[in-house]
């Protein structure tokens, strides 16, 4: 049996011609924010937030006011969430050590982890709240030992959102504004006026935060692609269909642009799936941005065989990869492009997103074939330096370096190596010529 899709997404063609929309409306805005700085983020925030107080970087009495309208208990989870997160960053930096080695007598090759300088990290806040997104950039940028820590998210119901507030102070934010989409990326990472551009943003986002990030990197370093939402379920006949189906829908909630995707090598489950979808919807209380992700954005693709279902699965490159089979581990062995994955049925992608302690913020649209996603090494950079320390091997590495760059036709880069083993292999070397 070939592989069938059941249900198609959108085409490539279709979703081409949206990318390329958002990418003028992203390049005009970015020019007017580096044209007019604060002035034009001042004006974008009104358009789009209704929002444009006197300042939008907030005080420390602000900060205070929005943590103390959090409950004690949302208070404590919030807390809880960043120990989780905050327990594996920390293990993943204590990963990373700096090296030195002797490669030979006297040469002394070694790396150094340097934390980048200046973060900006966005949280999303437009249809939902993001707190979690605070988490996993703001304290995993801390925990790398990042020392300006800038985070910005929009307002909501004209005012800064008080639990995203609170998780990036918590997160060790130095700086916090109420300000989002483009006007926000775009100001962090071009700089006003009122806001010191920083070295590298970080952050999902909506399809335009996406493409500013994408147009700005090179200007700054950036995390990665992380546009609109994707998850994925390979599920066999292990599983149910309202598992699958819950699934599904819990992610393409994210947006109108969401895609989902069952992966699954039974026929049986793919149409119970499908037809618990239509039932989840008529109950599900954000089924309007579900219901459009679903139908512009699902696919349910049927394969015959569990290395068809991986072979499709690594193609696309999901970012969210719920694994819910009777070889969990077998599919952890052999994917090789994904965001993260959640193997076996207790485990969800909700809790990733959320709480468990790996990071959330994840590749899309296929950038999972080249790139992880955020984690504490991304706020680290890794410089090489050397140093000979003997004479002996100065002159040993300048003549093979002499030979080498004759080799080349780089002369000036033999003259480099020449004048070292003139100096310290006492060795006469016509002036342009390789060492012997």
């Amino acid at each position: 049996m070939a592989i069938e899709h059941l249900k198609r997404s959108k085409t490539e063609a279709e979703k081409a011609e949206e990318d390329s929309k958002v990418r003028g409306v992203v390049e005009a805005t970015l020019a007017d924010i580096k044209a007019r700085g604060d002035e034009a983020v001042r004006d974008l925030s009104q358009k789009f937030d209704g929002y444009a107080p006197g300042a939008f970087r907030l005080s420390d009495g602000e900060i205070e006011a929005a943590m103390s309208q959090v409950s004690a208990r949302d208070m404590e989870d919030i807390k809880y969430a960043q120990r989780q997160i905050r327990r594996f960053a920390e293990a993943q930096r204590a990963s990373m050590t700096d090296i030195e080695v002797e490669t030979e007598p006297g040469v002394i090759l070694g790396h150094k982890n340097i934390p980048v300088q200046s973060v900006g990290c966005y949280v999303p806040g437009g249809k939902f709240p993001m707190v979690a997104s605070a988490h996993m950039s703001v304290l995993t940028a801390s925990v790398a030992g990042v020392p300006r820590i800038i985070a910005s998210a929009p307002p909501v119901e004209g005012k800064p959102h008080p639990a995203i507030v609170a998780a990036m102070q918590l997160g060790g934010a130095h700086e916090i504004y109420c300000l989002g989409g483009i006007q926000a990326v775009g100001a962090m990472a071009l700089g006003t006026q009122s806001i010191e551009p920083v070295h590298m943003l970080v952050g999902p986002g909506n399809a335009f935060v996406a493409e500013a990030k994408r147009q700005l990197y090179g200007r700054v370093g950036i995390d990665l692609f992380a546009g609109p939402t994707e998850t994925m379920v390979i599920a066999d006949e292990s599983v149910d269909a309202e598992l699958c189906a819950t699934d599904l829908l819990g992610q393409a909630e994210h947006g109108y642009n969401s895609p989902a995707c069952l992966i699954t090598n039974s026929a049986r489950l793919a149409e119970e799936t499908l037809a618990e979808i239509d039932r989840i919807l008529q109950i599900l209380p954000t089924r309007e941005t579900a219901a459009a992700s679903w139908r512009d954005y699902g696919d349910v693709v049927l394969c015959e065989t569990y290395d068809e279902m991986l072979k499709r699965a690594n193609e696309m490159a999901y970012e969210h990869v719920q694994v819910m089979t009777d070889r969990d581990d077998w599919f952890l062995e052999h994917m090789q492009s994904y965001g993260a994955l959640f193997l076996g049925p207790r485990t969800n992608v909700a809790n990733g997103d959320k709480v468990i302690g790996t990071n959330h913020t994840l590749p899309t649209k296929k950038a999972g074939r080249y790139t992880g996603g955020l984690w504490v090494g991304k706020f680290l950079k890794t410089h090489s330096y050397q140093r000979i320390e003997t004479d002996a091997a100065a002159a040993q590495m300048g003549a093979y370096g002499s030979r080498l760059c004759m080799l080349e036709g780089f002369v000036g880069h033999a003259e480099q190596c020449n004048i070292r083993v003139r100096r310290y292999g006492g060795r006469n070397v016509p002036y342009g010529e390789a060492a012997e």
